[in-house]
């Protein structure tokens, strides 16, 4: 904020998500832009904000942003790229050891006060070593996820919209994997790219991952298939309709849900901060953005 402060008048939300309307009348006479995942700018906020230059995302992706309605205008929108990367495929693995493991049932245990003690079989998970790991989504995040597989003695497969060589197709690797872990960008293709068909092609044995975008999984087919024991689990940061969570899921047991912590460290949400203010300075310095979205 300082860094801002020291070139520009800064008006600063914070009150959580800026209501629609709101941000329609704040972005009125407004340079810069420095929005979150969770502000929705579309053709509206952009026509408001006719003096606009630059609209900085806090994110790596920008499914929120109209870029084209942007970039009609002639206003640069950028993203925060790589600084993420290994904060969201560190809790990716975190949630393939919290679901296979059994973690969340193991604490609810617990704090229920109903845990009577160690017992040969209790909440028996599934081992990692020897399984496939199957990524959808070849771009950063999934390639630094598919790193640290060896580390569990797994086997990556991956696929892609850009059939990047090694590619598998994708109801081979719904069917052949035992995790498999979403890295797709929302767009008009990947909403809904785990619907009941993708569901029912996976193995009964096989747990789905989710630290992309909500909206790519049809959750209420994803509860069709854990109510049915289609497959063994799920694990979730993001939802559908976010921070609304289909019901169906929070009764289930076979389902892991965290509120959307993917990047959450302090190291990397300070970074993201810093590079949408450094893409900022530099739009209003006259000077090229330094991650633009393309």
């Amino acid at each position: 904020m300082a860094r801002l402060e020291a070139v520009c008048d800064l008006e600063l939300n914070e009150q959580g998500a800026m209501p629609h309307d709101a941000l329609v009348a704040a972005v009125a006479g407004k340079h810069a832009l420095v929005s979150m995942v969770t502000d929705t700018v579309d053709a509206a906020v952009i026509e408001a904000g006719a003096d606009l230059r630059v609209i900085a995302n806090a994110a790596v992706g920008y499914n929120n942003i109209d870029v084209a309605a942007a970039q009609a205008r002639g206003i640069v929108v950028t993203n925060t790229p790589d600084v993420l990367t290994d904060a969201t495929a560190d809790f990716t693995w975190g949630l393939i050891l919290g679901i296979t493991r059994r973690l969340g049932e193991g604490e609810r245990l617990v704090r229920s006060g109903n845990w009577t003690g160690w017992a040969f079989d209790q909440l028996l998970g599934s081992s990692l070593p020897g399984k496939q790991l199957g990524v959808i989504g070849w771009g950063r995040i999934g390639h630094a996820v598919a790193a640290r597989a060896a580390a569990f003695g797994m086997s990556v497969a991956h696929t892609s919209r850009s059939n990047a060589p090694g590619s598998m197709p994708l109801d081979r690797l719904l069917s052949t994997s035992d995790i498999v872990t979403l890295h797709v960008p929302l767009t008009g293709e990947t909403r809904h790219l785990i619907d009941q068909p993708a569901l029912a092609r996976m193995k009964r044995t096989a747990y789905l991952i989710n630290t992309s975008r909500g909206p790519v999984v049809d959750e209420k087919a994803l509860a069709w298939a854990l109510r049915s024991r289609l497959l063994a689990g799920a694990a979730l940061d993001v939802y559908e309709r976010e921070p609304a969570i289909e019901l169906e899921l929070l009764t289930l047991d076979n389902v892991l849900l965290a509120p959307h912590l993917g990047s959450a460290t302090t190291e990397t949400r300070t970074a993201m901060a810093d590079l949408a203010v450094r893409n900022v300075l530099a739009v209003l310095a006259g000077e090229p953005p330094l991650t633009p979205v393309p």
